[in-house]
């Protein structure tokens, strides 16, 4: 898939000059540290669901009035 993205010219420069220390391509370069990004998304993602509880969830839906929704709220 190609993605056309418009980033700052100093990025570019530091995106080309680790890709050729790094002796890979900078398409490469981008696939791996987008990689590394949703990589760590996922972790923090799973890290905050562990700091929550089922008692915590139901806490707060105890709090939803028990009605039937409005019109425009109804699938």
């Amino acid at each position: 898939m190609i993605i056309n993205a418009k980033i700052p010219d100093s990025l570019y420069q530091k995106i080309e000059a680790l890709s050729q220390k790094e002796n890979i391509s900078m398409d490469e370069l981008i696939s791996i540290a987008l990689s590394n990004q949703m990589a760590m998304g996922k972790q923090y993602l799973e890290e905050r669901a562990k700091k929550g509880s089922w008692e915590d969830i139901k806490r707060v839906l105890d709090k939803v009035p028990s009605r039937e929704p409005d019109d425009y709220d109804k699938l």
